[in-house]
Parts: structure tokens; C-alpha cells; sequence
């Protein structure tokens, strides 16, 4: 598992991480009921606090991308097969704000879709 950590990023270690397991499992590199390290041991490999790593996995629970299991660890819950409308509304409220950047900056829709699906194909076949 790659997960490299910018610490002098305005983004905070703990979303660093959390998005980049995120990307992991949407690469299918971390597959459904995958255990994750302890944050004890994924602190210690990439030099950060225990707490940072505890957030991340928190914050992907709360998302339920991961189940905590009390003294257990953490998993990769399954992927759904069909996006549940709360996951749709959170993905609708983050990219709001960031499209609405994107115009500012001078994207054109056309520019904006083309990245958009050039994202995609980073972690999909197509």
C-alpha cells in the first residue's frame, strides 16, 4: 500500500490520508473486507501521529467507507452496488463548491467535463 504524505500541503494529514485510501480502494488496490493496519503501525510508517491516522480512519468511517471494530482494526466495507442517495448528496456538496472554483478560474464547462473524465479514467477501465 503507496500512501505518501505532503507535509507541507495546505490540505491536513489526515485528509491527505483519507483521500488517498479512498483512491486506493477505488483502484481496487484495497479490495472489500481488506484489513487496514493498525494506526499505531501506519503511524509509525509514515512518520505521523497516532491521533492523524485515528481522524482519517474516523472521518472514513463516518463516510462508511471503512468499519472500525473496537481492538479489531479496520476494514474495507464492500462496495455498494448502487450509491445510496446520502453518498450522492455528500459527492453533489463537495463538488459544488469546486466546480463553482473551476468557472472562476476561467474553466469552461467543456474544459471542466474533459478533466472530469479524465479523472474517472484514472480509476476506472473505460
Amino acid at each position: 500500500m503507496q500512501i505518501q504524505i505532503e507535509p507541507t500541503s495546505e490540505i491536513p494529514i489526515y485528509t491527505q490520508l483519507a483521500n488517498q485510501l479512498i483512491e486506493l480502494i477505488a483502484k481496487s488496490e484495497l479490495q472489500p473486507h481488506a484489513a487496514l493496519p493498525s494506526v499505531r503501525s501506519l503511524a509509525a510508517d509514515l512518520g505521523v501521529n497516532m491521533h492523524t491516522v485515528n481522524k482519517a480512519y474516523h472521518e472514513l468511517h463516518h463516510k462508511g467507507i471503512i468499519s472500525v471494530i473496537p481492538k479489531s482494526g479496520a476494514v474495507v466495507n464492500p462496495l455498494p452496488e448502487k450509491s445510496s442517495e446520502a453518498a450522492r448528496q455528500r459527492v453533489c456538496d463537495t463538488l459544488h463548491p469546486l466546480i463553482a472554483e473551476a468557472l472562476v478560474y476561467g474553466m469552461t464547462r467543456d474544459e471542466i467535463l474533459s478533466l472530469a473524465s479524465s479523472l474517472i479514467s484514472e480509476f476506472t477501465e473505460e
